[in-house]
Order: C-alpha cells, then structure tokens, then sequence
C-alpha cells in the first residue's frame, strides 16, 4: 500500500540510490531536507516505483553520488538497527503522523510496543488504530522504526515491507543485545 506523500512541491528534486543488504533491496531518497524516504523490498525497480507513487510532483533523479553516502548509512542502520539514527530526516505527514512517528524513534532496539502504548504515549489513548495508520504511512524504514510495534497481545502484525522482514528486524535486534527479551514468547513493555 503507498500514500501520497504531503508536502511534496511540483518539481521538487528528489534524489535517490538504490542498494542491497540483508532484508533484500534498498532504497534511499534524499530531499534539501534530508532523508525522505528508506524503503525495503524485493527489487530496486519495485522500490523506484513505490517512491515514485509516494512523490507524484517530483522530478526523481536516479543513483546520484551525493545520495551514495546516505545508502550507506541506511544500509548500517539496516544492519545494526541498535545504532542511533544520525541520519537527517526530512519526514513527511500530518502532525498526527509526524507525534507518532517520533514517539516510534524513543524505541530502543530490542524494545517493543503495542499500538495503543504508542497512542497513550502521545496523549491519545483510544487512538490505536490511528497509530497502526501512521506506521503503515512511515517512508523511512528502521530510521523510524515501526517495526518495533506490535499488537497488544504481543502477536506481530503488518509491517509495510512485508511481516517476515519485521520479525527478522525484531529477531536481529534481540541478538544484538542479548540482556533485552523484547520478542517471542514474551515482549517487553516500552511505554
């Protein structure tokens, strides 16, 4: 499923690359703002596809050497999710989106939450569906890192890159820091 990014000017240049790392293809898009978009998958041709659908007004301009360094800070975030994201964001949506969004970058690696501690988290409990909205919405994988949301049983639910590739980021990221219990049978409460 894709949205529309908001906030996206006609003719905005939006630069990207495209890569490889342990989850499949990756692709990173870079704005004057910074990182708009980290997006996970089974091919770059796919990938290009999807930012295209979520950046409609922009002019998209392929495998850009300036975006190269970013690719690889993403693929390090990718590969070793418990590093802090020093990466500029540029991250775009509504107030909502954006409240949750940095609520989900306050999850330590090897920690989950569910949906509606997410919501309490932000002053809105109740709104737990609208937070599983938002992370459906996220474009920057693992550098907003909605797959450490879970449902409140502790189950896992969707994940926009595909729930195999959320239950291999939780499984790795639980090996990272072996003192956390975070994932499967038990799940660590956050929030």
């Amino acid at each position: 499923m894709s949205f529309p990014i908001t906030g996206t000017a006609d003719g905005e240049r939006i630069h990207y690359a495209t890569g490889r790392c342990w989850l499949g293809a990756i692709l990173v898009a870079l704005s004057k703002q910074g990182v708009c978009a980290i997006l996970l998958g089974d091919d770059a041709d796919s990938l290009v596809q999807d930012l295209a659908t979520r950046f409609p007004q922009a002019r998209l301009e392929g495998n850009d050497p300036q975006v190269c360094a970013r690719l690889a800070d993403a693929v390090h975030l990718v590969e070793d999710p418990s590093q802090e994201a020093t990466i500029p964001l540029d991250l775009r949506g509504t107030p909502f989106q954006q409240r949750v969004w940095q609520a989900l970058q306050q999850i330590p690696a090897g920690a989950t939450a569910s949906y509606g501690e997410v919501a309490r988290r932000i002053g809105l409990p109740g709104m737990a569906r609208e937070v599983a909205e938002a992370c459906a919405a996220n474009d920057l994988a693992v550098a907003v890192p909605c797959h450490r949301v879970i449902r409140t049983g502790g189950s896992i639910s969707g994940y926009r890159w595909g729930v195999k590739r959320k239950r291999a980021l939780l499984a790795r990221e639980a090996q990272l820091d072996p003192s956390r219990q975070a994932v499967y049978p038990a799940v660590e409460r956050l929030l």
